[in-house]
């Protein structure tokens, strides 16, 4: 038994020895490898008291590539900087030697878009913190190991300058060249190094060269995708030339920028004829461009495309947004809830005058916190560099089923399917549409409306819009106010006037019938709303949507039969198929390559280029943006694009008739919007031999509206002789 436990324990023993052993050489292979990986990543800092210099890969290994991406990585101490590739009025750049290099045949930096910093009327360029000048270095022979050294000179300045050297190296091994720790670092800078303006949207339009009364000045054209914000511009030319700090004028809701920059130490005839390097920063964006100067007209500081919205002062859109709001109670995408503003007062009659204002000024103050609401979201969206739009939301499915369901309970609460028989808080919220609800339910019918009003773009609301979204947080607020004020202002006149509800008859079994017929409204509402969602997710989609509502309302009428086990449980069923509703939007989202059925018929799909094609050919162009979900733009085609005469003329031989179906989302429709000035539709614009630039047309078309901009435009002559 001594024996026995002896050889037990010398057994652990054994095991013990040997895990421990295991641990230990696995220790020491993980040793081992950790620096080959951290040399083949990164070489090793060359530092002093105000800089750190390396050199970075963003691959393990040479692997078979012929050039392999890298960058020399600079970190600085607070406030002190190094330079651009041309440095302004002073400094020099970091300039790498490659010598004792092997299997290097060439490595050229890129410089990723600088800071400008101003001192003592010294302008210079140049990075702070941290910059990683990207490169790649050709190899020589593919496959083999790759080593670099370096000799960097360069300056760094801060209330002084201090010239440096500095030795870095790295040695690249030979293996598969994946991916390593410093990719996204390397790719980060490769992103801001300044190409083509195409990729952010930036292009330059015009370049001229001025003499002025001491300086030699050059004018610079530019237009971006998404308004201006601070802008910047960096010429680089002749050795002699410096070049200051651009004055900057914006103009077209900030989509268009003249800059003009100052050359010192040269003549106008030295510039003439030749080409600058320009490179346009604004934030986030740059871009790079050659161009040509010559002597010519002074760019005007506002073009000839001014928008509408730019021509009117503050206090003049404010009032236009009022107007305008007003009016959009007219609007056909406010008339589906004609039943909740009519209910709402219908059910005052023979009541008394404290009731109807109380009722009236709750809902008003729901019209105006909504579009607050919108502003805010609309802020944000603009400050996170997206696509702003006016009743952009309809574009999103979630919101579209979200507002179906809401539109449905209206409708089945109308029909007395339920009287609200739920939590005391969600009953305080006001979803019965027949009982008088509380502050919460007016304030909630305003803000409905609301929700229902932003697909249409009523005469001046689009100008009001326009000239918010163009501008700062606080004019945007200011400028949905003055909406939110229009659109409740019946609810105001109501409230001071309220005799105009207390005068109608009291209520009583009329309001059964009048409950049911304003019901179907609301269904009629929904069936609108299911169109737009088929648009969105399929056909497939809208069905089992409509199932999952009818299948809602089949339960809440259960509700009437007694002994009725479902009844007793419909709200909880019907909250099932609410979530089992607002989830389909996410189930059945569209894919990526899935798009909106096309135009049809006389009208082709909207395309910018074809656009500048076609006009410059001598056609005339109309473009139609539309969206399934506003109603005024069917308005517009019923009414006036697909009768006798615009639709005659639009299917001429010389016109061009271009749709642009913006019931998604889509950037390119967003920007061309943009370029106008507006952010909604309806929008119809008319190109022709007078104006290649474009004519906008106001919201609500009528034939004699498209007569007189063909004729503006220099192609209404075969429109006139068809009226």
């Amino acid at each position: 038994m001594r024996g026995a436990r002896i050889y037990e324990c010398f057994n652990r023993d054994s095991d013990l020895y040997v895990f421990r052993n295991a641990v230990a050489v696995l220790m020491v292979l993980l040793f081992a490898a950790a620096p080959r990986t951290a040399v083949a990543m990164a070489g090793d800092w060359d530092s002093n008291e105000h800089v750190k210099v390396r050199i970075v890969s963003a691959v393990e290994a040479v692997g078979e590539r012929e050039h392999i991406p890298l960058g020399l990585q600079f970190q600085l101490q607070p406030g002190w900087k190094i330079y651009w590739r041309s440095p302004g009025d002073a400094g020099f750049p970091p300039d790498p030697q490659w010598m004792g290099s092997s299997n290097l045949k060439e490595a050229a930096l890129t410089w990723p878009a600088p800071n400008r910093f101003s001192i003592l009327g010294l302008e210079t360029l140049g990075y702070k913190d941290e910059v990683v000048l990207p490169f790649n270095a050709a190899v020589a022979a593919p496959g083999e190991p790759l080593r670099l050294k370096s000799q960097i000179r360069y300056l760094t300045c801060k209330e002084i300058c201090i010239p440096y050297e500095a030795k870095v190296s790295l040695d690249l091994p030979s293996g598969p060249a994946s991916p390593g720790a410093y990719t996204h670092l390397i790719n980060s800078y490769v992103s801001q190094v300044p190409g083509a303006g195409d990729r952010h949207g930036l292009s330059v339009e015009k370049t001229v060269l001025l003499s002025g009364n001491q300086d030699t000045l050059i004018q610079v054209e530019a237009r971006g995708r998404e308004p201006f914000s601070k802008p910047d511009l960096y010429v680089e030319g002749p050795e002699e030339a410096i070049f200051g700090k651009p004055t900057v004028t914006l103009s077209e809701g900030g989509n268009r920028v003249v800059l003009q920059v100052a050359a010192l130490g040269v003549a106008p005839e030295i510039i003439e004829g030749k080409s600058l390097t320009l490179t346009l920063v604004d934030g986030d964006r740059s871009m790079e461009t050659v161009a040509p100067f010559r002597f010519g007209d002074p760019i005007a500081p506002v073009s000839l495309r001014q928008t509408e919205a730019e021509e009117s002062s503050l206090w003049r859109v404010l009032a236009l947004a009022l107007l305008g709001g007003l009016i959009l109670n007219l609007m056909p995408c406010v008339l589906p809830v004609l039943s909740i503003k009519l209910l709402s007062a219908v059910r005052y009659g023979g009541g008394d005058a404290g009731s109807v204002r109380f009722g009236f000024i709750a809902t008003a103050a729901g019209i105006v916190m909504s579009m607050l609401v919108i502003a805010a979201a609309l802020v944000g969206v603009k400050s996170a560099g997206m696509t702003v739009g006016w009743g952009i939301q309809f574009q999103q499915p979630l919101f579209l089923v979200f507002m179906a369901l809401v539109v449905m309970l209206f409708a089945y609460n109308l029909f007395g399917l339920f009287e609200i028989q739920l939590p005391q808080r969600l009953s305080d919220m006001g979803l019965s549409a027949g009982d008088r609800p509380s502050a919460s339910g007016h304030f909630l019918t305003g803000a409905f409306a609301t929700l229902l009003a932003t697909p249409c773009s009523a005469p001046f609301v689009g100008t009001a819009v326009g000239f918010a979204l163009s501008r700062n947080a606080s004019e945007i607020f200011l400028v949905f106010t003055a909406l939110g004020v229009g659109l409740a202002l019946p609810y105001f006149a109501v409230a001071a006037f309220p005799k105009v509800a207390t005068a109608l008859p009291r209520p009583g079994q009329w309001m059964v019938v009048l409950r049911q017929i304003l019901g179907l409204a609301l269904v009629a509402t929904a069936v609108w709303l299911l169109t737009v969602i088929a648009a969105q997710i399929g056909a497939e989609g809208a069905y089992i949507l409509a199932a999952l509502l009818a299948l809602s309302g089949i339960v809440l009428l259960t509700r009437r039969l007694p002994q009725s086990r479902l009844g007793r449980h419909a709200g909880k069923f019907v909250l099932v198929l609410s979530i089992a509703a607002l989830a389909l939007p996410i189930v059945r989202a569209p894919q990526p390559d899935e798009t909106v059925s096309g135009p049809v018929g006389i009208w082709q799909p909207f395309d910018q280029a074809e656009l500048s094609r076609l006009v410059t050919s001598g056609k005339t162009v109309f473009v139609d943006v539309t969206a399934d979900w506003c109603i005024t733009c069917q308005v517009n085609k019923k009414v006036v694009l697909d009768t006798e005469p615009v639709a005659g003329w639009l299917g001429s031989e010389n016109v061009v008739a271009m749709r642009a179906d913006w019931t998604r989302p889509n950037a390119e429709i967003a920007h061309y919007l943009a370029s106008f000035g507006r952010y909604g539709i309806p929008f119809n614009a008319i190109y022709g031999p007078k104006a290649p630039q474009g004519l906008a047309l106001p919201e609500l078309l009528t034939t004699a509206l498209v007569v007189e901009a063909a004729s503006k435009s220099g192609s209404a002559t075969s429109l006139i002789a068809r009226q």
